[in-house]
């Protein structure tokens, strides 16, 4: 196939609400579509009320594939019930009534991968964000996991399910990596997988955060503000460490060398919120709670559309709180966020993240990062030397941060538009969606042009799918 034939794409994502892997997925299908290739995205999960506009407006076409199965039973089993919602959305890709294509783009889960390339016969590129059996099993403090205290229970219960993620993983044609990180995880932890992933940036669509904003919008003027501001954008998830900006505001605040900026400076945390999960619900009482812990006025909002009620809980008199937690963000909303001239820097709290696009939006945008000093924001954000700086990388340590936020909110005018001008030259050479997508398209090109399909192993298939459908049985069984 020539490089300028236009593919038939299917994206295949398990759920596509409000977060980095699922901005990746956005974008990448709007730059793959933008070239000319036809785009089809397919999921189990799309909440309207909390997702990408582009997947709620016509911009891109979704399949909601609305599966028979749970996210989980009785609050547990989560990764086992995913396996049997692809495995339902899998079977409507195979049957006979679902459009044809030429190669599928799948990414979180690689359940599907062998049944795919056995039955449809086509090829599969497979997105890695990060391994899940590390996401299970601890977290990565300066290169090495560490394990969490796993039970006998559940090591018997992950042993079948990290089986079946590096056997199927394996098994495409091509994989993916979201940043050199991931990918010397990937095969330092997956170790049947003998070749390096290829890297591919997430990529981001620059004019977006370039729009124009309306300033007199009703969703804009309840987030904006004329006080100086500090933006964190991630989901409520605990191991997003937000916690690390709300204690790191509170001990600025107390600096008396900045207290004519720092006591007038507010806090923003927004990002997806599910009340589905309960992680995101814990993460949220907690945070609301290290915020009264601080005495800390806030307030909890959430945009119209959502389904998710607003205050959940009770904030204080303020006209203007000193922390605003804001749920299931619109894009008008991150992009005032990111462009208001009140915003000072954009915090991004999770440390060891496999990527983060949460730092190169702060970047597109012009603004001062302040990130953990580990994982992909190393690769996104540049430290030192300082006339090249487009942020500071520091231990996760309120006392740390705090001493960065007194260092930022000391540049002078001319410091911070340097800084904004570096920055923007980056994110939009490195990581603009154009060159994603250009990438991403060669990538496809080159493994649909990989011929004809060998034979996967018979047993290994076979095993595959008797676990897959035997699990499904399982599950219905209990519901």
């Amino acid at each position: 196939m020539a490089p300028a034939s236009k593919l038939r794409v299917a994206f295949i994502h398990p759920d596509l609400g409000i977060g980095g892997a699922e901005r990746l997925v956005v974008d990448a299908a709007l730059g793959l579509q933008s070239l000319g290739h036809s785009v089809d995205i397919y999921t189990s999960h799309h909440d309207k009320s909390h997702c990408f506009d582009e997947t709620r407006d016509g911009t891109l076409r979704v399949h909601h594939i609305v599966s028979p199965f749970p996210r989980s039973w009785h609050g547990k089993f989560h990764i086992l019930c995913a396996h049997a919602r692809q495995l339902h959305l899998t079977k409507f890709l195979l049957s006979s009534s679902a459009p044809q294509y030429d190669i599928f783009f799948v990414d979180q889960l690689s359940t599907c991968i062998p049944l795919l390339r056995v039955f449809s016969r086509k090829r599969v590129l497979f997105y890695c964000h990060f391994p899940d059996k590390l996401l299970a099993y601890g977290a990565f403090v300066e290169g090495r996991l560490q394990k969490k205290n796993v039970g006998l229970l559940k090591a018997l219960y992950r042993y079948p399910m990290d089986w079946l993620e590096e056997v199927t993983t394996r098994q495409a044609d091509l994989i993916v990596a979201n940043s050199n990180f991931t990918a010397r995880v990937t095969t330092a932890h997956l170790t049947s997988i003998k070749s390096t992933p290829k890297v591919v940036y997430p990529g981001i669509n620059i004019k977006a955060y370039q729009a124009p904003v309306d300033w007199t919008e009703p969703d804009i003027v309840q987030v904006t503000s004329q006080r100086p501001m500090l933006i964190s954008l991630n989901r409520f998830e605990m191991k997003k460490n937000a916690a690390l900006a709300i204690e790191a505001f509170a001990l600025f605040r107390d600096k008396a060398s900045v207290q004519h900026i720092s006591q007038s400076m507010r806090l923003v945390l927004a990002g997806g919120y599910d009340p589905r999960l309960e992680d995101n619900v814990r993460t949220l009482d907690t945070l609301i709670e290290r915020a009264r812990s601080r005495k800390l006025s806030f307030n909890v909002i959430t945009p119209p559309q959502s389904k998710v009620s607003a205050p959940l809980f009770t904030g204080t008199t303020a006209n203007e709180p000193e922390i605003l937690f804001l749920l299931n963000f619109t894009t008008s909303q991150r992009s005032a966020l990111l462009q208001s001239p009140s915003t000072l820097a954009l915090l991004y709290t999770p440390a060891n993240e496999h990527f983060g696009i949460g730092p190169v939006e702060g970047m597109i945008c012009g603004l001062p990062i302040l990130a953990c000093d580990s994982g992909g924001p190393t690769e996104s954000v540049v430290d030192q030397p300082a006339e090249q700086r487009t942020g500071w990388l520091r231990t996760p340590e309120p006392a740390i941060w705090a001493d960065a936020l007194d260092e930022i909110c000391r540049m002078g005018d001319e410091e911070r538009a340097s800084l904004a001008h570096r920055s923007r030259h980056r994110a939009e050479s490195v990581f603009g969606m154009d060159s994603m997508a250009k990438t991403l398209e060669e990538l496809l090109v080159e493994t649909v042009k990989m011929g004809p399909l060998q034979m996967l192993p018979v047993k290994e298939i076979a095993f595959v799918f008797a676990f897959l459908v035997g699990l499904a049985l399982a599950i219905l069984s209990r519901l």
